[in-house]
């Protein structure tokens, strides 16, 4: 579909490219609305915190394209770039989108559920790392790097399954204050989860059609490409979660947009790169860039967030929102400087 869309906008007039770009953004952000109303609404249905909803529901959802392209790059033969799909999304998920959401408004935390839940996605992170290291010969990480073999990603996907039940029989252990208010309608359950999954799926399909329009247009605008590859693509299939975590903050639901990039994070590891290892005979490759920079920026990026979970009161604030955007802005001030040896990320 990508390949289809860039040869139809490379024929476009500018008037109708900028048409294109107009009504995906209005789409993008009008299915947000919804996607954040239909959540918020089966959270109070099922007595789920929002958080839990953001980190299963709504983050599987919205990682679906960066499983795609995944497991499209590993079986057409590029496992390298299925697991730079996979890093490069933690690292945009948690530094750019999670830091942009807490600018725009502080962030409500559930203590409880997002430490439980931010232990498991900094403990996917680390295991990520673990697994690709070439523990039989240390010294070659930083020379020919390492890779994630496919017994592992196999793994990965059974430890998914294991992190969507245990969320929601945790989920359901927790109760929320019975003297809140509750404001949604008479329309039954199933009918919200169909509308849920719905908007995310509109979400999604605007993003992709959005991101090869607005290529095309920086490309028309002689934008050099190592910018685009470092800023567009490397938040292109992170777009549904960028727009749903703003969304959510934007409208005072912090915990929803939370537990969206929590949620991301966790299921780029073991459903995204769990899915590419499953697919490939091989495995991923994870090359020297991966260990002397992808890796180190993803574990800090993961540690910063946890240090801002530890020191936060009710909610994260907008200085670690500053922080966690600098830890990006280094990213792609490295992306930007040496892309010859940064893989295309998502």
């Amino acid at each position: 579909m990508e390949a289809w869309l860039e040869h139809f906008y490379g024929g476009l007039h500018w008037s109708l490219l900028g048409l294109v770009i107009a009504a995906s953004l209005y789409a993008v952000g009008w299915a947000a609305d919804w996607l954040v109303d239909e959540a918020v609404e089966l959270s109070e249905r099922s007595n789920i915190p929002k958080t839990v909803i953001g980190a299963t529901i709504v983050s599987l959802g919205t990682t679906m394209p960066e499983a795609a392209v995944s497991v499209l790059a590993a079986l057409q033969g590029s496992p390298g770039l299925a697991l730079g799909n996979a890093v490069g999304s933690v690292i945009c998920d948690t530094g750019l989108i999670l830091g942009i959401a807490a600018l725009i408004s502080p962030l409500r935390l559930d203590r409880s559920v997002v430490n439980r839940q931010g232990w498991i996605q900094f403990g996917a992170g680390v295991a990520l790392v673990v697994f690709a290291f070439p523990w039989s010969t240390p010294a070659a990480a930083l020379v020919t790097g390492g890779g994630l073999p496919r017994v592992v990603g196999f793994g990965f996907l059974a430890a998914l399954v294991a992190y969507m039940v245990l969320s929601i029989r945790w989920a359901r252990l927790e109760h929320t204050d019975p003297t809140e208010e509750l404001t949604y309608d008479d329309a039954p359950t199933w009918l919200v989860v169909i509308k849920l999954l719905f908007a995310i799926g509109i979400v999604v399909v605007a993003a992709q059609v959005l991101i090869p329009a607005v290529d095309e247009a920086a490309t028309r605008m002689a934008i050099p490409e190592s910018i685009i590859a470092a800023t567009l693509v490397a938040f292109g299939t992170s777009l549904p979660e960028l727009v749903t975590a703003v969304t959510a903050a934007r409208r005072g639901h912090g915990e929803l947009a939370i537990g969206n990039v929590v949620g991301a994070d966790i299921l780029n590891v073991l459903f995204v790169s769990g899915a590419a290892a499953a697919a490939t005979p091989g495995g991923l490759i994870a090359d020297p860039y991966f260990f002397s920079v992808l890796f180190p920026v993803m574990l800090f990026v993961l540690l910063v967030f946890r240090i801002g979970i530890f020191v936060s009161g009710e909610a994260m604030g907008r200085p670690f929102g500053y922080v966690l955007l600098g830890a990006y802005g280094v990213y792609l001030a490295v992306s930007l400087i040496f892309p010859e040896s940064a893989p295309s990320l998502p």
